[in-house]
């Protein structure tokens, strides 16, 4: 089936700034449908950021408490009210062991009006693909000492190959939104292993928002 010209528009309509009323169908439903994939306008304004630390660090054999391997912090003022909304955070596994083993990514969100955190990592990379450098006031700490404000796992689950020194892989979990950085709060991730000498790096994909918080 083809479609007008006017169907494939993005822009204002020829008719913009017109009332229209809104028709239901014999079940009383509005139909409507997405003009484009997900997150598709947010990358388009150039809203999104990844970030990953590069030096792989030991993984933990306890639950996490006062140590992170990545933290990212909003430092934007509140009075900006520009917000972090994560999309996903990734872990990679980079050394292994001879044994089969098993680790999980755990996260934890640390409320406003945390301390600012270290710029370790500032190489921030556009979802974009514009030539942009990062101008934003997102942090990204590695390594930084933390308040413990509850933990808890992020996704499922992995297993190693059992291969000695050798990568076992990486994997991304979407979050879509579901954790929401505000001004002077932070996210911190860190991975748990069943067995010492597994080392991992870590890192977040995030839109960069302004986003009132609360009621």
């Amino acid at each position: 089936m083809s479609y007008p010209n006017a169907f494939l528009r993005r822009g204002p309509s020829a008719n913009s700034g017109l009332t229209r009323s809104a028709v239901a169908n014999t079940q009383d439903e509005q139909i409507v449908a997405q003009g484009l994939p997900p997150y598709t306008e947010m990358s388009r304004r150039n809203r999104g950021w990844q970030v990953m630390n590069t030096s792989a660090v030991a993984g933990l054999v306890v639950r996490p408490s006062t140590t992170a391997h990545a933290t990212l912090y909003n430092n934007n003022t509140a009075q900006s009210e520009i917000a972090l909304v994560i999309d996903r955070v990734f872990v990679f596994n980079l050394v292994t062991t001879a044994a089969i083993s098993g680790y999980s990514l755990w996260g934890c969100v640390h409320p406003t009006g945390r301390a600012a955190d270290a710029a370790d990592i500032t190489a921030f990379k556009s979802m974009s693909g514009l030539a942009t450098a990062y101008a934003g006031a997102a942090r990204f700490d590695n390594g930084a000492t933390v308040t413990d404000d509850g933990w808890f796992p992020i996704g499922e689950p992995s297993l190693t190959g059992g291969v000695t020194v050798a990568p076992s892989g990486a994997k991304a979990i979407p979050l879509e939104g579901r954790i929401i950085v505000p001004p002077t709060a932070a996210f911190s991730l860190a991975p748990v292993s069943t067995i010492v000498g597994l080392t991992f790096t870590v890192g977040f994909s995030f839109w960069e928002l302004p986003l009132p918080m609360g009621e």
